[in-house]
């Protein structure tokens, strides 16, 4: 593997960028701390407010990140190489949300949908999947991309599908009227850059799934965004859909990082429309290199109709949310063999970058064999208390 320069792990505007995010601490109290960067410089901010949540529901986030004085912890590209080297001194890079939940969003790309299908279709079997793919593409046709969720025509090739003995649920969240919405973890439990993701030791086939993800305040109001790997187990969730929890949600499964991005005249939701989000994944053991890119672009929904999907009259989040916006990514190069297709080694290192952002790198561990997630609610509100904030 090549050396990963931190500097590079960046947004490419950077002195433009209203960057916050958390990082652990051992003095005052040990414990997660609030930072913003400025002019390339980490400022602990927690002596004036208590969480993220508390920041993103101000009126006004970025102006306040602007002017609020803080601690300075030095310069950020040593706390990302630092990170990176997986030192364990503090200050540690933390993922940068913490009361939010955080929820995800399935098969809002064309390629994923297919993808889905041939999951289902294999019953969690790799070796199916090559097979498949050419079987349901042939049968469906066209271009998926181009068929809006919920239109007329999108109804009509429901009906087509059905009337043909093939349409399967996964049709039916990505061009049907109401999106896939679940959740991916807990308030707390994602590990951030430069930490290393988990896999449930039941999987055999598996896979990143780089996505943007924007972090919404309680009143269901996008705030920013950062980057995100939600670490899928294509075979269990192939095997049944009814297994999405075992699949999505284990010890380590969440990334995200290594900031959040303020919306600001320089960084809008627009920005999040047009960018271009990249994957490398480089083995440790067997040389391999997997480089592609997905666009923005071709997503079938747009990003604030999955936040309302996600939030209104029918469900509310007094501590806002993360929401992962989907991926266009389903490696299927061939990895350990012919007709095998893309599943992870230990010691895998992803990269998901995209220059508004940085880069989110994170190494590939088993979920059972990391170190387990203890730092819950209780422990945060036991460190706030200690730190002054009611």
């Amino acid at each position: 593997m090549h050396p990963t320069d931190p500097h590079h792990c960046l947004p490419q505007d950077l002195d433009q960028a209203l960057l916050i995010g958390r990082v652990w601490r051992d003095t005052p109290q040990p414990g997660p701390a609030i930072v913003v960067v400025r002019r390339g410089e980490v400022l602990d901010i927690s002596a004036h407010i208590a969480t993220v949540a508390d920041l993103l529901d101000l009126e006004d986030p970025a102006a306040f990140v602007k002017d609020v004085a803080g601690e300075s912890l030095g310069q950020v590209d040593a706390l990302l190489k630092a990170a990176l080297n997986g030192a364990e001194d503090a200050p540690r890079l933390l993922a940068p949300c913490d009361l939010q939940t955080v929820k995800a969003c399935g098969v809002t790309f064309a390629v994923s949908l297919l993808e889905r299908v041939i999951e289902e279709q294999a019953g969690g079997d790799p070796q199916r999947a090559s097979e498949l793919r050419r079987e349901i593409q042939s049968l469906i046709g066209g271009d998926l991309s181009r068929i809006q969720p919920g239109s007329p025509q999108a109804l009509a090739l429901k009906a087509d599908l059905q009337a043909r003995g093939a349409w399967s649920q996964y049709m039916e969240v990505g061009i049907g009227e109401d999106a896939e919405v679940f959740s991916k973890a807990q308030p707390l439990s994602s590990v951030g850059f430069g930490d290393t993701v988990g896999l449930h030791p039941a999987s055999r086939w598996n896979n990143p799934e780089p996505e943007i993800v924007l972090a919404v305040d309680a009143f269901g109001a996008p705030k920013g965004a950062s980057l995100g790997n939600d670490v899928n187990l294509r075979d269990i969730e192939g095997r049944s859909a009814l297994l999405l929890g075992k699949a999505k949600d284990n010890n380590a499964s969440c990334s995200i990082g290594p900031f959040i991005r303020l919306f600001d005249e320089h960084f809008t939701m627009d920005t999040v429309r047009q960018a271009q989000v990249s994957l490398r994944i480089e083995g440790s053991d067997d040389d391999f290199l997997l480089e592609d890119s997905s666009d923005m672009r071709e997503i079938s929904r747009d990003p604030m109709d999955l936040v309302a999907q996600t939030r209104g009259a029918h469900h509310q989040y007094p501590d806002g949310f993360m929401l992962f916006l989907g991926t266009m990514f389903s490696p299927v190069q061939d990895r350990d063999g012919p007709g095998q297709g893309f599943t992870h080694h230990l010691n895998d290192r992803v990269t998901i970058a995209t220059p508004s952002l940085g880069a989110l790198v994170n190494h590939v561990g088993r979920s059972d064999l990391l170190p387990p997630w203890t730092f819950g609610l209780r422990a945060l509100f036991a460190h706030l208390a200690t730190r002054g904030h009611q």
